[in-house]
């Protein structure tokens, strides 16, 4: 982690430019870096390459996944001008009083969808595939609060498909490194299974989860979600016809790490946003 080129703002205060929005500075913005840099030790683990997703998804894919089903509430859509309006925003008219035309996408609300999507129909293999990938991810909220709780915010991801074994070594894989390197950060995390699953909640799927958790999360003292991991079982090579050699559907699953809030919950560990990266540099010296 290079930290050499923070500097100190002049006597200037970064404002938060809109509800739910938020510029980090220099000190925040290091520490951000070498936060993902340090969680991308768990892709160097699992040999899990990098990729950069899609900036955007498609309503039809993601309808096909059962999100608007499940997770109706966080979409957040792209919209754009048509024509027939542009020649009033080019005379002065505000953009809040003229129509917006649907695109058929919207934001991701998590990395792992866009790189599910980029799989349809392929054949992973025996031995299956990870994939590391780190990406803005936007949600629609009830409210917003500081880093806890952002419109727009970074989330790394370690995703695997495979097999039904290998997928259950990496979600237990994938537990250990956040405790690992929570307590390498000075952190104390709480695990709770969710109830929040990537499939359809209803019926024996439900009853099912309730038997064998396919979410845990991983909070700080103050109940933030900075960690999860999560099975999907073969529903993404089910629903996506990806395929893991004599395996059939592919079974998936991932690890998944808030950037932001890995940040809140090292600051309110260690007082300042300073301390924290003092803290965060002494981890990585001594790895």
């Amino acid at each position: 982690m290079n930290t050499s080129s923070i500097t100190a703002l002049p006597d200037i205060e970064l404002k938060s430019p809109g509800v739910g929005l938020i510029t980090l500075d220099p000190v925040r913005t290091a520490l951000l870096r070498g936060l993902d840099d340090l969680l991308t030790g768990l892709a160097a683990q699992l040999s899990a390459p990098e990729v950069v997703g899609p900036p955007l998804l498609s309503v039809d894919g993601l309808a096909r996944l059962d999100f608007f089903r499940n997770f109706p509430h966080l979409g957040v859509s792209a919209g754009r001008f048509g024509p027939d309006v542009l020649d009033g925003l080019a005379s002065g008219g505000s953009p809040q009083d003229l129509p917006l035309q649907p695109t058929g996408h919207v934001l991701p609300s998590a990395t792992c969808y866009g790189l599910l999507l980029s799989l349809e129909g392929t054949d992973v293999g025996e031995d299956g595939l990870r994939l590391s990938a780190a990406g803005r991810c936007f949600r629609n909220e009830t409210h917003y609060d500081g880093l806890r709780r952002l419109w727009g915010f970074h989330m790394r991801e370690v995703l695997y498909l495979g097999s039904k074994d290998g997928a259950t070594e990496h979600q237990a894989r994938g537990g250990e490194f956040v405790q690992e390197v929570a307590g390498r950060l000075g952190l104390t995390l709480t695990r709770a299974a969710a109830d929040d699953p990537f499939y359809d909640n209803g019926g024996s799927r439900a009853r099912l989860m309730a038997l064998d958790p396919v979410k845990y999360e991983y909070s700080a003292p103050d109940g933030t979600a900075i960690a999860s991991v999560n099975r999907h079982r073969n529903f993404f090579g089910e629903r996506l016809s990806i395929r893991a050699g004599s395996h059939g559907p592919a079974y998936s699953s991932c690890v998944a790490f808030g950037v932001e809030r890995w940040v809140h919950a090292m600051i309110l560990a260690h007082g300042t946003a300073e301390q924290a990266l003092e803290r965060l540099r002494a981890a990585v010296a001594g790895s």
